[in-house]
């Protein structure tokens, strides 16, 4: 098996100590979020906590992929983590990755990062109307959303679990997680509002985004509400259409999750 290790200039001082940490990863007992296909851990190194993110062994086919045609998931949110920061974009600060191979196929993969705190994710705005400034924090992601248009970062991702919220003296601090799926271009106006699609099913949230959207840009607010809400539905059918595809197929088993980190509820 070879490991190729990369760590970041700023941590080169413990860059031992890293990989100690990525080799004992399965050593760790504390988590973060529900496992699933990948794993995250909390770890302490020095007497600081970083996260430590396993992703799953692809399948034989993307084993190929990822070992010859393509960057692994590790590597691209690390660079991606990089790009977002050299735009005055927060994530949290990128420290390492590794990957494992053989000499034909890709195998394993880890991302370590800064563990950082939050007091919600944009989830909770989707499941609790009674946080106290709901609105003030769906307008400033809002205006988040747009600064990230505007530096033309398309987060495929920008789904209600990938945003971590903190709430700061002067406003909100908004930081985006799991980076592996993004591309980096100028964005046209449909393709800025079809990024709102996957974060909620709320229509009342969707006219307030909708309206702080226009102030951003100078649009029409209710051309930006029917394209936004349009985009929400269709969403929304493929993917319970999916679900319903997999239920169907997976239906030997006991239990399926249905509900993933794209998932608005």
């Amino acid at each position: 098996m070879q490991n190729n290790f990369v760590i970041h200039p700023d941590y080169n001082t413990i860059q031992d100590k890293v990989k100690s940490a990525i080799i004992n990863f399965d050593d760790y007992k504390e988590t973060l979020g529900d496992p699933g296909r990948n794993v995250i851990k909390i770890v302490d190194v020095d007497g600081k906590k970083y996260t430590i993110k396993s992703f799953k062994v692809p399948n034989v086919i993307n084993q190929v992929v990822y070992r010859f045609f393509r960057k692994s998931k590790a590597q691209r949110s690390y660079e991606y983590a990089n790009k977002l920061l050299s735009c005055g974009i927060n994530t949290p600060f990128p420290v390492a990755y590794e990957l494992n191979t053989t000499i034909l196929l890709f195998k394993k993969s880890y991302y370590v990062s800064a563990l950082e705190d939050c007091d919600l994710t944009y989830r909770e705005l989707t499941t609790d109307f009674d946080i106290v400034d709901h609105e003030a924090i769906l307008r400033a992601f809002t205006r988040f959303t747009y600064e990230l248009h505007e530096n033309g970062v398309n987060f495929l991702d920008h789904s209600p679990g990938n945003t971590l919220i903190k709430r700061e003296k002067d406003g909100y601090k908004f930081s985006l997680v799991d980076l592996n799926r993004m591309e980096f271009g100028a964005m046209d106006f449909e393709t800025r509002i079809k990024n709102f699609a996957k974060l909620t099913i709320h229509e009342s949230m969707v006219r307030i985004m909708s309206n702080e959207y226009a102030k951003c840009t100078g649009k029409d607010e209710q051309t930006i509400f029917d394209l936004m809400w349009q985009y929400t539905k269709e969403f929304q059918y493929r993917y319970y259409r999916k679900i319903r595809i997999k239920k169907r197929i997976f239906f030997w088993k006991k239990k399926y999750k249905t509900i993933s980190s794209e998932s608005p509820i």
